[in-house]
């Protein structure tokens, strides 16, 4: 079993910010994403989480609505590729060609991003606002096998009221998903 120290940032904290590498071979800041967009979600997802791939078409459709309001949501991984090559930077650039992603994929090689913010499972969504304070965290909604009998839209609400500049009625759920592959 690994113990691995998490800062997990807390709702109404400031975000960590981060400079990562994308499948797109450029370089990602959160800074530069919170000049540009009015809220900021990041997705913790990995390519073989089961949960993941349940949610992928939904998370696109997150973006899709939107994205012409003000919101980006970006992919990252923080699974450690050395333990399970399926989370090596190639995978991650073969998994965003299998699903057509239509959001950033990041790879945090070192989990420093990871940790500091307190990602424990994937998937597993934080979203920021304009300012880099983490407004909610945790799951996407109420219903990894269905998305047609889903009943509350946790990140969905969450987006559309930090977008409207108000409060989020339910900041934090607790996450669903696969645990986060740690380094040694």
């Amino acid at each position: 079993m690994n113990i691995v120290e998490k800062i997990d940032t807390p709702v109404g904290s400031y975000a960590p910010d981060f400079e990562l590498p994308g499948i797109d071979t450029q370089v990602h800041h959160l800074r530069r994403y919170l000049e540009k967009f009015r809220a900021v979600g990041v997705i913790f997802i990995s390519n073989q989480c089961p949960y993941v791939k349940l949610y992928i078409d939904r998370l696109k459709q997150i973006q899709t609505e939107f994205s012409q309001q003000g919101f980006s949501l970006i992919g990252m991984n923080g699974s450690d590729g050395n333990q399970n090559p399926t989370e090596s930077f190639e995978n991650m650039q073969a998994f965003a060609s299998r699903y057509d992603l239509n959001f950033p994929y990041l790879w945090d090689s070192t989990q420093d991003t990871t940790r500091s913010i307190g990602a424990s499972k994937t998937p597993m969504a934080f979203l920021i606002d304009q300012d880099g304070v983490v407004r909610y965290k945790g799951q996407i909604d109420d219903n990894p096998e269905d998305p047609l009998s889903v009943k509350q839209h946790y990140l969905k609400i969450a987006i559309a009221s930090v977008l409207q500049g108000q409060e989020v009625y339910i900041p934090q759920t607790p996450p669903v998903g696969s645990c986060l592959i740690w380094r040694n």
